[in-house]
């Protein structure tokens, strides 16, 4: 069995790599290079656009004619050649050998004395983790094997916990309706790599039971009614926690920006000089209707549709069934908020839904009319959490032909 490559990381910032080629391959390999900061001539009679645009702008060096000899690799770095010709690329890679100059033969892997691995880049708060991987010449193998590494990272399971040379750091992260498998990698990315998760009380349970043991869960949920960690001190936990060096994230059911006070704990965490980076969590305002088969929008149904909080006064809005309302946290004003709509010009015949614990096991669909539906929600003991649903789109729920004949609440 013969030995494989000596896997190794080089800087480029700043170092002459010279590229023998014009085509596709020397496209990937250039921008690669340039993203880590190299200074690029490329040799080649013609090249792709993309390399004739950078060198337009300046980014790299163009000399449009053929290799040479070896006093076209005078002072590089690292050699690159992808001509398409393989007589060529091995002269090139036979020069650079003679130079002591490592060079990447793309024709003929096995002819240089460089190989690129199938890399991946998972960006944490504390730096990047990079994942090479050679896979005995095979190259569809390695990349296929970088791609499992990368999704292994990147879900939530591998601790990414790093040094902390800038202090602690915030994340507002969503984390969507319910389901655990509808939270994005970013946010499954953030959760690997904190100390401390403020969590609320709507964020699904076994995202927490798969955080690393020696992350510190502290839980602010609010109830209705109850809200025994009020704003300000949830404010305070964050600020707190990041000055002492901590990664912080703040996890919320949802999207922390809608109705989420996200953008009060930002505010709070920037005005003591931290960096916060917000992570959108998809919406329980559009995906719990969703998930009974409500749209919020509908050709021919609804062209717009408004989210209000249950909890404050409703404003001005149309009247009109093909403009949705959703309503979140509006369980215990029920009652009032539909006397308010049917004052305000809906018809008491607007269809209503109430969707309750979506995307969970315990999903609970209550179908009505602003006339009925919290005579409805009382009989079958709706409770929070639930969105409520207004407007013409409600008749294309799973259960509202089954509502019509008299059948109340779908499960």
């Amino acid at each position: 069995m013969s030995p494989g490559p000596f896997l190794l990381g080089l800087s480029l910032g700043g170092r002459r790599v010279v590229a023998v080629g014009g085509g596709a391959v020397t496209v990937r390999r250039v921008r690669d290079l340039l993203a880590e900061g190299a200074v690029v001539e490329v040799l080649a009679p013609q090249v792709a656009p993309e390399l004739a645009a950078w060198a337009e702008r300046g980014e790299i060096t163009w000399t449009p004619r053929r290799y040479a000899g070896a006093p076209d690799l005078a002072g590089a770095f690292l050699v690159h050649t992808a001509t398409g010709d393989p007589d060529t690329d091995c002269r090139v890679a036979a020069d650079a050998e003679a130079a002591q100059t490592f060079c990447v033969n793309a024709g003929d892997a096995a002819a240089g004395s460089a190989q690129v691995p199938a890399r991946a880049v998972v960006p944490t708060p504390t730096g990047e983790v990079r994942v090479a991987v050679h896979a005995g010449g095979d190259p569809a193998r390695a990349a296929a094997v970088r791609s499992g590494l990368e999704e292994h990272l990147t879900s939530g399971v591998v601790n990414l916990r790093g040094r902390r040379p800038h202090g602690g750091w915030v994340a507002l992260v969503g984390a969507g309706p319910g389901d655990e498998q509808l939270l994005t990698r970013r946010a499954a990315t953030l959760l690997a790599a904190a100390d401390v998760v403020v969590t609320d009380r709507l964020v699904p349970r076994a995202l927490l039971a798969r955080l690393p043991e020696s992350t510190r869960v502290v839980d602010v949920g609010k109830s209705p009614h109850h809200h025994p960690v009020p704003q300000h001190e949830i404010n305070r936990i964050l600020v707190e926690e990041a000055l002492r060096g901590r990664g912080v994230v703040r996890l919320k059911g949802g999207d922390p920006y809608v109705l989420g006070r996200g953008g009060e704990e930002r505010a709070a965490c920037e005005a003591m000089g931290l960096a916060v980076e917000v992570v959108p969590g998809i919406t329980s305002a559009v995906s719990v209707p969703a998930a009974a088969g409500i749209p919020v929008t509908h050709r021919g149904l609804a062209r717009g549709f408004t989210v209000v909080t249950g909890h404050e006064e409703l404003p001005g809005l149309p009247t009109g069934g093909d403009h949705t309302l959703v309503v979140l946290m509006g369980v215990a004003g029920l009652r009032e908020t539909a006397a308010r709509l049917v004052e305000a010009g809906r018809p008491a015949s607007c269809p209503v839904g109430i969707v309750e614990n979506g995307w969970t096991p315990q999903q609970r669909v209550t179908l009505g009319t602003l006339a009925d539906i919290a005579d409805r929600a009382e009989r079958v003991g709706v409770a929070s959490p639930a969105v409520v649903v207004v407007g013409d789109v409600v008749t294309l729920a799973h259960g509202w032909p089954a509502r019509a004949e008299g059948a109340g609440a779908v499960a």
